[in-house]
């Protein structure tokens, strides 16, 4: 029956391509159990959340660029009901909101763009994007609620006018949308959201929807796919301790495809149960952590090995759609009534108290398009997706460990196996391929060296291992004339092989004609180790195929206390009770820093990175007068792109607040617990000239 149904849909969905959508050469996206597919062939995409409206228009380009150069081949982002309607009837698509002007961009660079639409999105947006006024209305939100439902609807026509000749159909980015977000309700509400969108004129080869939480009814089989995620810490918990949660189940292989552990301070307690039928859709995610933001109450410091392991975990469990959340940081846009951030004293979603401006997320890249470790370290993943999803797509996983290891468990080593069988002559049984997919790596865990491992897979041996503690790693075994190899693939481009030595994993490499070659060592992108077969060092990996960068310069900046903290505040909880951020009254105590900056310094090069290494509580800066970016200490520098500030940035104010020791927070252990505040360095980062 699943298989009638999956040929039903991928009849529809071609039947529904307009000859507009072949006129313009577009690829014919269709869909079954496995993957997506681009004309017929089957792709395994890397999807990065960007969120235009937090990033300035003119930068839009440069940092989708980026983004495919990090391995990304399609792009999500939200449209947040209240940065365009903030106002009743009052329509924002000016500016860093012209969502037009930002899928123009995406079609220019070839990047297919899933909307997702609301009308509810969360996003750490101020009533999770919901406007106020709306509240003010007085009726039942996000349910078949006529009144409420007029208003999606006036809200969906409002985005037509800007998608109109830009979906997918038309030779434009627009391929997919999602309706609503972390919905719990009755599949009813999604299905009288997906009716308004068609008939706004929103026509695309697929929908999604968010799979978690459990739905309390579905929605009819093949209307939306559900998208699932993990993150490796939330802000969102009200716990103020270190590795609260059960984020380690998010490094675990499993079979299980959502997540528990996903706004919990919305959704409560979750159930380890998919709604009935959603295994029969493909396995796709839309929030892998790329990072995590800082709520005041408590802040996470994510690690690049943290998004590696998850990304790692989660294709070796089955995907074969790895979308980050977020692979981009932002800044909010500045609001007329309220400042746009969520706040626990906002009408809607009030758990949280976030940043007013910063949506840093500690993403691959960062805020101001920093490029981050996690970007680097995820590339050969992303690379190997793109060169080898074909395969992978069809190959099914399987899980020799347990699926329900406990936190921290280190007695075995984590792995899984993805493969396919092959026929071989006069339909008898061929050889099977397959990846073996290694995660000895937890969160907090320290997970020790597993001695003396033998993997079998696909009927090969491989060769007894030491696997390191934090090693992870993407092995073949009977792919590409390659029998096996304790080497990571990574790309094949132009009939060259490039595979990646793996840390502390002596590589060994067997070929399918006989040849081994032991403790090989990898010899650049120029000299094969074996004809077509080039081993690569992991930072040749990461960098592989990106233009070179240029040399990055941190010149010193001069720094002036100029006042005092005063007395310190009274650290209340808030409805949700918790630790509620500093009021605007009560920032008129932090102390006060003047950073003069050398304009004609600054005016050489092109976006110039301000960098304040700090302790304290928090931190803003202030350009005339005017908030332009603040900070919830968490152990890393505070960033500022210069290039933002209004006309010539000479002077600076810097206030920090105090940390106070007894404070209901989460700190983590690379943050200084040290009572007070100081500036320790301010730093320019500059690098390409203009």
């Amino acid at each position: 029956m699943k298989r009638l149904l999956n040929r039903a849909i991928l009849l529809t969905a071609v039947l529904t391509m307009s000859a507009a959508g072949w006129a313009q050469k577009r690829p014919v996206v269709t869909w079954d159990r496995q993957s997506l597919m681009m004309n017929g062939r089957r792709v395994c995409p890397v999807m990065g959340e960007i969120h235009y409206s937090r990033i300035p228009a003119e930068e839009w380009e440069t940092e989708v660029r980026k983004m495919k150069e990090g391995g990304v081949t399609m792009i999500a982002t939200y449209v947040f009901w209240n940065h365009i309607e903030e106002q009743e009837g009052i329509y924002r698509w000016d500016g860093q909101r012209s969502l037009r002007t930002f899928l123009e961009v995406c079609k220019k660079a070839d990047m297919p763009v899933i909307l997702r639409l609301g009308p509810f999105c969360h996003g750490e947006v101020r009533n999770g994007g919901i406007p106020d006024w709306v509240f003010e209305k007085g009726c039942k939100l996000r349910q078949t609620n006529p009144e409420f439902l007029k208003m999606c609807e006036i809200l969906y026509r409002q985005i037509f006018t800007q998608v109109q000749g830009l979906q997918w159909k038309d030779g434009g980015p627009v391929v997919a949308a999602q309706f609503d977000n972390e919905y719990r309700g009755h599949g009813a509400y999604l299905m009288a959201l997906k009716k308004i969108a068609q008939e706004a004129g929103i026509d695309l080869p697929f929908y999604t929807r968010t799979g978690w939480p459990k739905l309390s009814t579905p929605v009819p089989y093949g209307e939306m796919l559900p998208l699932y995620g993990d993150y490796a810490d939330g802000f969102w918990d009200k716990e103020t301790k270190e590795g609260t949660g059960n984020y380690y189940k998010g490094f675990n292989f499993k079979g299980f495809r959502s997540s528990t552990a996903i706004g919990t301070d919305i959704l409560g307690t979750q159930e380890a149960k998919v709604s009935q039928g959603d295994d029969a859709y493909p396995y796709f995610t839309c929030e892998l952590g790329g990072g995590m933001a800082t709520a005041y109450h408590r802040r996470p410091y994510i690690y690049a090995d943290d998004a590696y392991s998850l990304a790692i975990v989660k294709l070796g469990s089955g995907s074969n759609l790895l979308g980050y959340y977020m692979y981009h940081g932002g800044t909010n846009p500045e609001g007329v009534l309220h400042t746009l951030n969520e706040c626990q004293t906002s009408p809607g979603t009030a758990n949280n108290d976030l940043p007013v401006c910063t949506y840093d997320f500690q993403a691959p890249l960062g805020e101001f398009g920093q490029r981050n470790q996690q970007y680097y370290r995820l590339r050969p993943i992303h690379l190997f997706m793109q060169d080898w999803g074909e395969e992978l797509a069809t190959m099914e996983a399987t899980f020799p460990t347990p699926q329900d290891l406990k936190k921290g468990e280190d007695s075995q080593l984590r792995w899984s196996i993805r493969s396919k069988g092959e026929e071989g002559k006069e339909g008898k049984a061929g050889k099977q391929t397959g990846f073996v997919f290694i995660n000895n790596y937890e969160r907090f865990a320290n997970l020790g060296e597993k001695k003396n491992v033998q993997i079998e897979a696909c009927g090969v041996k491989l060769p007894k291992m030491t696997i390191p503690g934090g090693c992870m790693a993407i092995l073949p075994v009977n792919v590409d004339g390659i029998e096996y190899a304790t080497a990571q693939m990574v790309a094949k481009r132009e009939g060259k092989i490039y595979m990646m030595q793996v840390s502390g994993l002596p590589t060994t490499i067997k070929m399918a004609d006989g040849k081994t070659m032991k403790k090989v060592k990898p010899l650049g992108v120029d000299v094969p180790v074996y004809r077509n077969i080039y081993l690569l060092t992991q930072e040749e990996a990461e960098r592989l195929f990106l233009p070179k960068e240029a040399v990055v310069t941190k010149l010193s900046v001069d720094v002036k206390k100029v006042k005092e903290a005063g007395a310190l505040r009274k650290i209340e909880k808030g409805r949700a009770r918790v630790a509620a951020a500093p009021t605007e009254d009560e920032w008129a105590a932090a102390a006060v820093y003047k950073i003069a900056i050398d304009t004609a310094i600054a005016n050489k090069y092109r976006r110039p990175l301000l960098r304040i290494a700090y302790r304290g509580d928090c931190a803003r800066l202030y350009v005339g007068g005017k908030l332009v970016a603040d900070n919830f200490y968490y152990g890393r520098p505070f960033d500022y792109g210069l290039w933002r500030g209004q006309g010539d940035v000479k002077e600076i104010e810097l206030r920090v607040l105090p940390l106070q020791p007894e404070a209901p927070i989460y700190l983590p252990r690379e943050a200084s617990k040290e009572a007070g505040e100081m500036v320790e360095s301010v730093e320019m980062i500059v690098g390409e000239e203009e």
